[in-house]
């Protein structure tokens, strides 16, 4: 029993001593790896800032090494200009000569002498009216006027024989009168029953028929006088301190796009329309060709007196946006080792009025400035450009009124 209890425990304590070394050899595994991963890790990092600043370094060269070409451009020049002063509105035209004919007297038509569409002169005739009746009330009234001037004529003869009184003589001369003064009216009557054209005009479309019995007032034809027409129209109460009677007005009409037509203020109203404030204003325009008519709407633009000299550029170069008016501007440039080049710098400006294609320059650019006028779109501030040789569009010499 002794003995095998002696074994046993030199058994177990040969198995202690085997364990020992591996238990202390752990920690020293752990902080190998540990060590290791480190390096792995640190390697890996360093890696790939290396490509990423390599990428970088790579991406700048090639750019740096690749830049775009310039842009083409056609430019224009700043330039100081006296620029027409335009007061715009809207109008309407009118004939100077506009009526629509209508009898003075009722009666039924019997003849029409007028064909519609066709010029007339002052006094033509253009309907008979039946006066039958009056033609013969005429021939009566004639007769009562002969038998009264016999019978004053043998009063008179009388009254120097001093053979009757002068009551006889009176009371024929007043029967002599008044059977004149039928014949009159009877005549005036009968002239108003033949229908004359009251001016020079051009008649439109016929609005009776033969036989139809006309009332007083009722529309026969319309006559226009068309070698003049009013251009009506009216500005605002702060504009009127600067209209003048004799200031040229341009015209617009829907009719004939593209077409100026001009004409001359000849009056201003001298009130002032409480409800609108506005001033009513009619000028007058040579319409010899009668391409004008009456009730045409019409675009209206005042030429006033110009101000002075500002500085203009082409209305293209002039970039509108929410933000504020902008324009690029063509300047030199040089680089490190000594080239000129030119670039496009974009700068603010504030403008002004525009007109004839032109616009008005209040700031941010000076006289002698050479600006984009053509391929703004293509540029970005700073690009480089190059001038074109075709020149820019030339600027219409009147801006299209409508």
């Amino acid at each position: 029993m002794n003995i095998q209890t002696g074994i046993h425990a030199d058994k177990a304590s040969d198995k202690t001593i085997e364990q020992r070394p591996a238990a202390e050899k752990k920690p020293v595994r752990m902080m190998r790896w540990v060590i290791i991963v480190g390096l792995i890790l640190a390697v890996l990092v360093g890696a790939l800032w290396g490509f990423n600043t390599f990428k970088n370094k790579a991406i700048a060269t090639f750019f740096a090494n690749n830049k775009p070409p310039p842009a083409t451009v056609s430019v224009a020049e700043a330039k100081m200009e006296v620029i027409p002063r335009l007061l715009t509105g809207i109008g309407d035209l009118a004939a100077v000569n506009q009526v629509e004919v209508t009898p003075d007297v009722s009666g039924r038509v019997m003849n029409i002498l007028f064909e519609p569409g066709t010029q007339v002169k002052k006094g033509d005739p253009l309907v008979q009216l039946f006066d039958g009746p009056e033609q013969s009330d005429l021939a009566s009234f004639k007769a009562q006027a002969t038998s009264a001037q016999l019978t004053l004529d043998r009063a008179k003869a009388l009254l120097a024989k001093q053979s009757g009184p002068q009551a006889t003589v009176d009371s024929a001369q007043a029967l002599f009168d008044q059977a004149n003064a039928a014949v009159t009216k009877t005549e005036t009557i009968i002239s108003q029953k033949l229908i004359r054209a009251p001016f020079d005009g051009e008649l439109g479309v016929r609005k009776i028929d033969l036989g139809q019995f006309l009332a007083t007032g009722a529309q026969i034809v319309s006559l226009t006088n068309l070698s003049k027409v009013f251009l009506n129209f009216t500005v605002t109460e702060k504009d009127s301190s600067i209209l003048k009677v004799g200031q040229t007005v341009r015209v617009a009409v829907d009719a004939y796009p593209g077409r100026p037509f001009e004409g001359k203020i000849t009056t201003i109203d001298p009130q002032i329309n409480a409800d609108t404030r506005n001033i009513r204003v009619q000028a007058t325009l040579d319409n010899a060709d009668r391409t004008l008519k009456p009730g045409m709407f019409a675009t209206t633009t005042v030429v006033l007196p110009p101000d002075p000299p500002v500085l203009v550029v082409p209305e293209t170069a002039i970039d509108y946006t929410l933000y504020g008016d902008s324009a690029y501007r063509v300047v030199e440039k040089k680089n490190d080792k000594g080239e000129t080049s030119l670039i496009a710098e974009r700068v603010p400006v504030r403008t002004g009025t525009r007109v004839d294609g032109k616009a008005v320059v209040l700031s941010g650019l000076k006289a002698g400035d050479r600006v984009v006028a053509v391929g703004q779109l293509k540029l970005q501030p700073g690009a480089a450009v190059t001038i074109s040789s075709d020149p820019p569009p030339a600027i219409p010499a009147k801006a299209p009124l409508n």
